[in-house]
């Protein structure tokens, strides 16, 4: 079973490098690893202990990075590794102040494994929800260093639960300690005889909630939005644009912003091809800019004229708002704080794989909307059974919804209903971080 596991990792680098021939994203993840274990042996001091933080992309890391920074707070002078499996959490999170050094995941082989571990020296490891290597795993347990699953969870019908799934139950055994987010996933853990699993619940709550209290100012976006009823769409697919163009064209006075899942030329520029009346981020920020340059310069020049004898501490004035009904986001990094601008959000994937995260814009305090593959994510169902969100499967049902949504009352109450999930389901960070605060030397 070993021999087919690298067989079938091998393939998965193969296609990798062809893939890499045609697209950037994959060129990013060949290219990230060429030399990497020389690099790392030559920046990382291998005779100091190291926490190692693993994450397979950014929406992970997003998911993890309250228990490195609640880790990081108790015990600062323990020094941080991150790997990322992706380029979309390296490329972004490659800087990450907390952390001595960001890598990519050398790729899984025994001999990557042993070395890797060496040159890091490990004192424990978090991996979060996803992304589990055989090699990698097997080489902790061998090396009696300490292996925690955060966030996990787990479906009857994934591999580890199959009648073929043997090698993936192995690789779920080099485990020291599950922390899952529901006690289904401890009743599945049970069922393969591994009775080391926490019900600690979904770390996800305690970051977004954290970032909803710190709300990042953004200008421009204010700029954009502020007197209007504004729904933000975050993580669109084209599938989705489809049915916010029916949106726009029969709700036309409130004003949408959406933040595509890949912020790529192409993507950005298809978006714009559907949404002819819309401004990208980057042109709004310029224009503001000029038309504070403006406003400055003749307010100057009316001081120097002696044209103004009021007190000089009277407020500024205020640029004129913006009349594109549509903003599109074309830079990344702050669909978090994007939310905190809208009064309902519309949460795209939901016509593809599956969703992408709604605990982002429940945590604002507002609706939640989103197509119908959502099933595999209990926090959209959670919001549904609460009457916090709503799921479309057609642009006649999203019509619908906004005519219930209209209502100030019924989008205030579903906005509370939403926060309040979010609230009540927070805590899992200090849990985790106080079982493994116990276990410390």
């Amino acid at each position: 079973m070993t021999l087919l596991y690298s067989i079938g990792i091998s393939f998965f680098h193969f296609l990798i490098r062809i893939g890499a021939i045609f697209g950037k994203k994959a060129r990013k993840w060949v290219d990230g690893r060429k030399g990497l274990l020389e690099k790392i042996e030559s920046d990382v001091d291998s005779s100091k202990k190291h926490i190692w933080f693993h994450f397979a992309s950014l929406g992970e890391f997003e998911q993890g990075r309250s228990v490195l920074e609640e880790f990081k707070k108790r015990f600062p002078d323990k020094l941080i590794i991150i790997t990322f499996f992706s380029p979309s959490g390296y490329e972004i999170r490659k800087n990450y102040s907390l952390a001595e050094h960001v890598f990519y995941l050398p790729a899984d082989s025994a001999s990557n494994a042993k070395r890797f571990v060496e040159l890091i020296n490990p004192e424990m490891v978090f991996f979060t929800k996803y992304d589990y290597w055989l090699f990698y795993f097997r080489e902790l347990k061998r090396e009696n260093i300490p292996l925690y699953m955060v966030s996990a969870i787990y479906r009857p019908d994934q591999v580890f639960f199959k009648w073929y799934g043997g090698i993936f139950r192995q690789i779920l055994s080099y485990v020291s300690h599950f922390f899952v987010q529901n006690q289904e996933s401890i009743s599945l853990l049970n069922r393969i005889g591994l009775e080391n699993a926490t019900l600690s619940g979904d770390t996800r709550f305690d970051r977004v909630v954290a970032v909803s209290k710190n709300v990042r100012e953004l200008p421009v976006i204010s700029y954009f939005a502020t007197g209007h009823r504004v729904m933000v769409a975050g993580s669109t697919w084209p599938q989705d644009l489809e049915r916010l163009l029916a949106f726009h064209q029969v709700f036309p006075d409130w004003k949408l912003i959406i933040a595509p899942h890949e912020v790529s030329k192409e993507s950005v520029d298809y978006t714009r091809k559907l949404f002819s009346m819309a401004v990208l981020f980057s042109e709004l920020s310029d224009h503001m800019h000029k038309e504070q340059l403006k406003m400055d310069q003749s307010r100057q020049r009316e001081i120097d004229m002696d044209l103004i004898y009021h007190d000089t501490d009277t407020e500024a004035d205020t640029i004129p708002e913006h009349k594109a009904p549509i903003l599109i986001i074309d830079n990344v990094g702050m669909l978090s704080s994007l939310y905190g601008y809208g009064d309902i959000a519309y949460i795209g994937g939901g016509f593809g794989a599956g969703i992408h995260n709604t605990l982002e814009a429940a945590a604002y305090g507002m609706p939640v909307i989103f197509g119908p593959n959502y099933h595999k994510f209990q926090e959209a169902k959670d919001l549904i059974q609460a009457k916090a969100a709503y799921s479309i499967s057609n642009e006649r049902e999203l019509i619908l919804v906004m005519d219930e949504l209209m209502d100030y009352k019924v989008r205030i109450e579903a906005g509370n209903r939403a926060v309040g999930y979010v609230q009540q389901q927070a805590g899992a960070t200090e849990r985790i971080v106080n079982f493994i605060e116990d276990r410390l030397p």
